[in-house]
């Protein structure tokens, strides 16, 4: 058995566990959910070694411990993938996968013939073929993914915690990644999803624990579990998943067209509408094009034939700074290293698409509006912090998604286009971000959500447009946006 008993830990005075006992028997597929903040991260720091427990303690293998470092963590099996993989990107895939041993074997020479070896027995195991020689830099996520399960697999893993394993993964790539773990399960390791997407949860996974506020708040068999059931344990309220889209009137006028855009490569002949107060959804696989047109719109990669019109007017989009001037807002997909100026404060995140609003005549930049305009948004958009001079850094995923949204919402664009608007972030902030679009909808901005979250297409979108290898197909409007049609259309 693997788990822990009675752990508590607090930070400052802070409490980030309290009296948690959790388990897991070898051979299971383990949901470890929660919101951000709940302890999920410090549970898993805890028991990798990485963070030591004030009271209580660790079970391994049927044997306890009052606390351990990294290396003996490892020595009883316990590896831990982040989301990041922690992978070394100039280094080959061989490379990556034997190097933790060389450095827990302290060898002092590499020897590449025995690292091709201890690669390829570990993908082997695994039934992945894969360019030993590959750099980790250019080979797609879902390879990447598998590197790290495969160097887990050379250092004897006994238990594996996979931190939002299918955030960036397509449907095939994640029907794969549980044929992986399945694997693992008969050959007895035990597997622990921590993520926020309950539909894959519930397929994957036999068990789940549920912790909110640090605390275990409910656990057992996944089939005794429904995403409402979940959704409560976690937020402690109900959370409905009711239609979000917002009525748009008849008479609504046309703000984005986009007629013919294409960009070698990338996408050709796209065409399609925005009306003021509607939300459009795009979605399609991974590769498929999609984000190319949402980074094409916004300036980010060039648009080489076609014509885009805001409110009825040309524009010729040649960078982000023409397509802010136009009145397009862009939220990306990776808001950590695209969306925030991380170690900055919040405040200055929050207005950094606007600024140029809060500058007088004379060049003097306006304080007392500016202090205003950010206590509004911080209270408007619900961030939680304790002062908006707190960097970036200090907030959780989903409030750091919420500056982001802040600071292009400050600019008053025309048009917001949103790149996986709610990537990594937990259940009850990804509520809030959805109300916060739908509002803005209702307040007469034309919104494009590209994703491939079928669920939160489904529930905020008025019209779903699919992208297939780089051309629009299939679009769905009203009542014909459910989740089993756009999975079909997605799979053909």
């Amino acid at each position: 058995m693997f788990g822990t008993k009675n752990i508590s830990k607090a930070f400052g005075g802070a409490v980030a566990l309290s009296d948690v006992s959790f388990s897991v028997e070898p051979g299971d597929i383990h949901c470890l959910a929660g919101e951000n903040g709940s302890g999920k991260s410090t549970l898993i720091k805890i028991m990798s070694g990485v963070e030591t427990a004030d009271s209580g303690s660790i079970v391994l293998n049927g044997e306890e411990f009052r606390s351990l470092s990294p290396r003996e963590a490892v020595a009883q099996g316990v590896q831990v993938i982040f989301q990041d993989f922690s992978l070394i990107p100039n280094l080959t895939v061989a490379e990556n996968i034997a190097l933790s041993t060389d450095v827990l074997e302290r060898r002092k020479l590499v020897n590449p013939k025995r690292n091709r070896e201890i690669a390829q027995n570990a993908l082997d195991r695994m039934g992945v073929a894969m360019d030993l020689d590959a750099t980790v830099q250019s080979i797609p996520v879902s390879s990447k993914q598998l590197v790290a399960i495969a160097r887990a697999l050379n250092q004897g893993v006994k238990i594996l915690f996979m931190d939002e394993a299918t955030t960036a993964l397509t449907r095939k790539e994640i029907d794969h990644l549980f044929g992986i773990v399945n694997g693992l399960r008969d050959r007895g390791v035990a597997t622990v999803f921590v993520s926020h997407k309950l539909d894959e949860v519930q397929e994957i996974a036999q068990r789940i624990t549920i912790l909110r506020n640090g605390s275990v708040t409910a656990e057992g068999n996944i089939k005794d579990f429904d995403r409402k059931a979940i959704a409560t344990a976690m937020t402690g309220q109900e959370v409905n998943e009711v239609r979000l889209a917002p009525d748009v009137p008849a008479d609504a006028r046309t703000v984005l067209e986009v007629n013919s855009i294409s960009s070698l490569g990338r996408f050709r002949d796209v065409s399609f509408s925005v009306k003021a107060g509607e939300v459009l959804g795009i979605t399609g696989l991974l590769g498929s094009g999609r984000n190319e047109i949402a980074e094409a719109l916004f300036g980010m990669t060039p648009i080489e034939s076609g014509t885009v019109s805001v409110n009825g007017s040309p524009i010729s989009i040649n960078g982000p700074r023409s397509a802010v001037a136009a009145g397009i807002g862009y939220v990306p997909q990776d808001r950590l290293t695209q969306g925030l100026f991380l170690h900055q404060p919040i405040a200055k995140n929050v207005l950094a698409a606007a600024i140029e609003h809060f500058v007088g005549l004379l060049g003097f930049v306006k304080g007392k509006s500016i202090r205003k305009t950010v206590t509004n948004w911080i209270a408007d958009l619900k961030i939680k912090t304790t002062d908006p001079q707190n960097p970036a850094t200090s907030l959780s995923g989903g409030n750091q998604q919420r500056v982001v949204l802040a600071k292009w919402l400050a600019m008053s664009p025309s048009v917001l286009i949103l790149n996986g608007p709610t990537v990594g972030v937990d259940i009850g902030s990804k509520r809030d971000i959805l109300e916060i679009i739908r509002q803005k909808a209702l307040d007469g901005m034309a919104v494009v959500i590209v994703s491939d979250d079928i669920p939160e297409i489904v529930q905020i979108a008025n019209r779903v447009l699919i992208v297939h290898q780089g051309e629009t197909g299939a679009e769905f409007d009203g009542a014909a946006i459910e989740e089993t049609s756009l999975y079909k259309e997605l799979a053909a």
